[in-house]
């Protein structure tokens, strides 16, 4: 069982709407720092270790700063995602670009920044040397097809357009280096929001005898292996959060009897998590606008979809929590909605809660990753605001809630 707790209480909350009204994004400074620290030392086994924070989760300039006090890179796949870690102060091997269908523009700015660039597809060598030029360290991405089980966040590896096949895989190395290029990465992402470490061990294994494989039949040397990330998170109470020392022990026997049998015991191991580091540690705050009966009772909040999509795109589960009303009975059955005119704008169904007013609080958890970065602006919604609650207990506002003015700047009106 995980125990659903916030670093906050109601009268923080209340305090913290009346300078910024719901809903809004809060993520915990001390939790974001705690968890960098606990895969960083999980790892510590392993010279040369490297996490890559998946920027996709969580991208914002704060946030990615404060983990790069914890040692940690940037896993990009866009080029706003270049610019924003360019930003903050990252270059060089602090950069990991995993990209797929990537325009020119992206693989210039990643060798401009010096990146680490992993190539999602075969055809992309010709295509990245003629854009940008080939750099001195290249990856790919292995996509081992039915040798793989993947999950329904992330679809069946033969179902999913990312990564090369086997045979494509050792073409790549090939022909790369007939073009000069003489260092080396592998890289796969086969799970998303993964529970059970024996999977991450056994993805490692499978990358740990390819490269054993491919020092022996292409006499290459692979600096680096990204296991990618996928490490999951307890949405559900449940659920019980991943043995990080678990995994690490694990992915360390198969790298000693793989890889350090084989004489690639030099080789660095990288992840690019973002889930794990700060899902649990972020949460929307929204407040109850109606209350609706009709054949079945609605909780309408002034938050929606557009604030966190995936209830509505997954099915995922989110926890809620009434502040104010912890212990209290959950005697009542409601579905949680936002205002969006589509059925799926829901963020709980038939969900057992306490007694709801209009005006209370409610506090959807485990929403740090993968929540205000996959906002959208259907039905006009403005995105809200993300606020960081230091460790000092000060609150900052990381990114201002959008405005009218914002929807609007980019529209041409009749007459104008």
């Amino acid at each position: 069982m995980t125990t659903k707790r916030l670093p906050f209480d109601k009268a923080q909350i209340e305090a913290m709407c009346v300078k910024y009204p719901t809903p809004f994004h809060l993520y915990d400074e001390r939790g974001l720092r705690e968890q960098a620290r606990q895969l960083n030392a999980a790892f510590a086994w392993c010279p040369g270790f490297k996490e890559y924070f998946a920027l996709k989760a969580t991208p914002n300039p704060v946030i990615l700063s404060l983990l790069r006090e914890e040692s940690c890179g940037a896993d990009c796949s866009s080029l706003a995602e270049l610019v924003l870690t360019e930003r903050v102060g990252l270059r060089g091997a602090e950069i990991m670009f995993t990209s797929n269908n990537t325009a020119g523009v992206e693989y210039r700015k990643a060798r401009e920044l010096e990146a680490l660039i992993n190539l999602d597809d075969l055809e992309h060598l010709p295509f990245l040397a003629a854009e940008a030029g080939l750099p001195e360290v290249l990856s790919f991405r292995y996509n081992p097809g039915p040798l793989r089980v993947g999950n329904a966040i992330i679809g069946t590896p033969v179902e999913a357009k990312f990564g090369l096949t086997r045979p494509q895989l050792f073409e790549g190395y090939r022909a790369a280096r007939a073009r000069g290029v003489r260092r080396f990465g592998l890289h796969t992402m086969v799970a998303s929001n993964e529970l059970n470490p024996q999977y991450i061990v056994e993805t490692a294994t499978m990358l740990f005898e390819l490269a054993v494989e491919l020092a022996t039949a292409l006499d290459i040397q692979l600096e680096f292996i990204n296991l990618g990330g996928g490490i999951g998170i307890p949405y559900r109470p449940d659920q019980q959060a991943m043995d990080l020392q678990a995994l690490s022990r694990g992915v360390e026997q198969a790298y000693r009897t793989i890889l350090g049998a084989n004489g690639l015991g030099h080789v660095r191991l990288f992840m690019e998590c973002g889930r794990v580091i700060t899902g649990p540690h972020g949460c929307l705050i929204a407040r109850v606008r109606h209350l609706k009966q009709t054949y079945k009772r609605y909780v309408g909040l002034d938050a929606t979809m557009a604030d966190l999509m995936r209830p509505g795109m997954y099915g995922a589960y989110h926890h809620l929590t009434v502040l104010g009303k912890t212990g209290e009975p959950e005697t009542e059955t409601y579905d949680v909605t936002g205002s969006l005119c589509e059925n799926n704008d829901k963020f709980a169904i038939d969900r057992p809660l306490p007694a709801i007013d209009v005006g209370d609080l409610v506090a959807i958890h485990d929403t740090g990753a993968h929540g205000h970065a996959m906002g959208f602006n259907y039905n006009g919604k403005l995105r809200s605001a993300e606020l960081l609650l230091r460790e000092d207990g000060r609150v900052e506002l990381i990114r201002r809630a959008e405005t009218l003015d914002d929807y609007f700047a980019t529209l041409r009106f009749p007459g104008a």
